[in-house]
């Protein structure tokens, strides 16, 4: 009864909901249910509910000889994403918030942001001008002047796990620093008088409160990080290292391998039952993170 009553109060903002409620189901959630894709042998001429039964077969060429590779590379590629960009992004939303003067703290702020609004394939073609084997700028301007052999940085993988990490950190830490920025805005500046009436330090100051109330920022954006730790940034893996066959070892990972599977052998059906594998996966993980999070500390768990 109570209901019906909240509902007769409130039915103007319940129709002001409306289209947008609207939207979401129409948009976000009705096309899940072509997620049975997956498990179906897809022929256009049939459409997604009419295509035969495919069973769990769109998922068995995830399971190859370099699964094991593909799996580490994806994985440990993004561990070490999400830590050094915690790093960075902290440390950059630290020393930017420490400036003074306020235009010369939206200078850095946007010079932060800037290689974030860069696309990849502009990146792809930074990386290249500076490594190309003939005219890259390693080759041509460091190494060349002083009698160095060229490395032909496009058939010789040791070196890419460091490349492709600068790159990731260089176009992704600016959306974190701006976030975390957004955070230190909000903290008391009393806390930081009293703090320097202490005779607490630059660093006894972050330790003690710029970095206490950062964290609910770290962990949300940390746990949405983890729940992509099965994805991969296409245009990294792909576009930076130009699909060279020989740095497949350094540079393959889930979401490189499913693109030039299907190139190879075709199938919508497959390329579907990869994203469902990395979204369960990718929902396990969060879970877990937030499970863990919250027996630590209740109080900073997402939910």
């Amino acid at each position: 009864m109570k209901g019906v009553k909240k509902l007769k109060h409130f039915w103007a903002l319940y129709l002001l909901m409306l289209p947008g409620f609207a939207y979401l189901i129409i948009n976000n959630y009705i096309p899940m249910t072509g997620i049975i894709i997956a498990f179906k042998k897809y022929n256009v001429n049939y459409g997604i509910y009419r295509s035969p039964w495919n069973g769990l077969n769109n998922f068995k060429f995830l399971v190859s000889n370099d699964l094991a590779l593909i799996l580490r590379n994806t994985i440990l590629y993004n561990l070490v994403f999400i830590a050094l960009g915690l790093v960075a992004s902290v440390s950059l939303a630290i020393m930017i918030s420490d400036i003074v003067n306020p235009t010369a703290k939206k200078i850095y702020q946007s010079f932060v942001m800037m290689p974030f609004l860069i696309s990849m394939v502009i990146v792809s073609y930074i990386v290249y001008a500076f490594m190309s084997g003939d005219n890259g700028l390693i080759n041509k301007t460091f190494r060349e002047p002083f009698g160095l052999q060229k490395i032909t940085w496009y058939s010789y993988p040791k070196p890419w796990p460091f490349i492709l990490v600068f790159v990731h950190l260089w176009k992704g830490a600016g959306y974190g620093t701006l976030i975390y920025i957004a955070g230190i805005a909000g903290i008391d500046k009393e806390l930081y008088e009293a703090a320097r009436i202490d005779g607490a330090s630059r660093w006894k100051q972050i330790k003690a409160i710029t970095l206490p109330h950062l964290i609910p920022s770290m962990i949300t954006l940390t746990m949405l990080s983890i729940g992509r730790i099965f994805y991969s940034d296409f245009g990294l893996f792909y576009q930076v290292p130009q699909n060279s066959g020989a740095l497949f070892s350094v540079t393959q990972t889930i979401d490189t391998y499913v693109y030039r599977a299907l190139i190879q052998v075709g199938g919508i059906g497959k390329s579907a039952a990869a994203g469902f594998f990395q979204s369960v996966v990718g929902f396990l993980f969060v879970m877990g993170s937030n499970l863990l999070v919250r027996k630590i500390s209740p109080d900073n768990a997402m939910f």
